[in-house]
């Protein structure tokens, strides 16, 4: 499938360009055609007034008669060069615009297939964890209740990863279509944070994740949201990052906004990157990167909550290496 898009995409590629060199031709031939069409007008226009006047009789008439014609086969030359710039330049503009459409429309298309296939990966992986163990209790029900709860637990826990993909799909694809109807209530974002913080902390037992959560912050905003807010940026900061390193979050307030930091040791965002990172499919272009799981939905949520909530999303570099995200809460 791919090859047949490339193959159709080179196919189009060479259309458009043997197109615009038939038209740029075109363009060239009117003019040269006009051209020797005005100077064969001219050289008839002098035969005529040689004929007509004699030069040496009426020397004024015929000077004010062949300025004339003069003037006249040098308007229409620049009235033709004129027109054919005007046109090349238009020419010009909007294949350079259809170009650059094409462009875009690859890159959108590139994007939309490794979405497709990032989410095909990450919805049969955990479907296939929670089917075999599932089968696994089924087959051996006579395992201990440690193994027993030990299987469940791991189930439990792809069915939440296989939640918290969804909802980014379903959530993005309603904001972006403006579907969605938010909810805004007053929040104990504090407890929110802190709850958020737990489950991470049990799902991922080997990893160090400390908090510094400032208690009783509330904030009027939709409670779904913001918990897709705060799941993207810690599950962003544990995926970046080795399991030795430590991922921190902070939530403060001051008099005039409230701040939320999620803050790792990975490998950090290079500065080019950073205005990408927030692009709907976008994954970082360096290797390492890509070949951890994701979709590319995560910030592009993040930013799009973050402004339906009157916060902003800032990514900075930690003071070792990481990075640290900071969404900040207008009051």
């Amino acid at each position: 499938m791919e090859q047949k898009l490339q193959a159709r995409l080179k196919r189009t590629t060479v259309k458009f360009w043997l197109l615009l060199i038939y038209i740029i031709a075109a363009l060239v031939w009117w003019f040269i055609s006009l051209q020797r069409q005005s100077t064969e007008m001219y050289n008839y226009q002098l035969n005529h007034l040689n004929t007509t006047i004699n030069k040496d009789k009426n020397p004024v008439v015929y000077q004010e008669e062949l300025r004339k014609v003069k003037e006249a086969y040098h308007s229409n030359t620049l009235k033709y060069g004129g027109e054919g710039i005007v046109f090349l330049g238009l020419i010009i503009l909007g294949a350079a615009f259809v170009y650059s459409s094409m462009r875009q429309q690859k890159q959108v298309q590139d994007q939309q297939q490794n979405f497709m296939m990032a989410v095909t990966h990450e919805l049969k992986t955990p479907i296939a964890i929670s089917k075999l163990n599932l089968e696994t209790l089924i087959k051996h029900q006579k395992l201990d209740e440690q193994k027993q709860r030990k299987l469940i637990q791991a189930s439990l826990e792809e069915t939440k990863r296989l939640d918290f993909l969804t909802n980014n799909i379903l959530v993005s694809s309603q904001l972006e279509g403006k579907w969605y109807k938010m909810n805004k209530e007053d929040i104990d974002f504090s407890n929110l944070l802190q709850y958020r913080v737990n489950e991470f902390s049990q799902r991922f037992p080997d990893r160090s994740i400390t908090s510094n959560i400032e208690s009783g912050i509330d904030i009027e905003g939709d409670p779904l949201l913001l918990e897709i807010l705060i799941n993207n940026l810690i599950e962003n900061a544990l995926k970046y990052s080795e399991k030795d390193e430590a991922v921190a979050i902070t939530l403060n307030r001051s008099e005039e906004e409230v701040s939320m930091k999620v803050i790792d040791e990975g490998p950090g965002i290079p500065e080019d990157e950073r205005k990408k990172i927030y692009s709907k499919f976008y994954r970082i272009g360096n290797e390492a990167t890509r070949k951890k799981k994701g979709t590319g939905l995560g910030l592009y949520l993040c930013r799009k909550i973050a402004k339906d909530h009157n916060a902003d999303i800032l990514m900075t570099n930690n003071n070792v290496k990481g990075s640290i995200f900071a969404v900040r809460f207008y009051l």
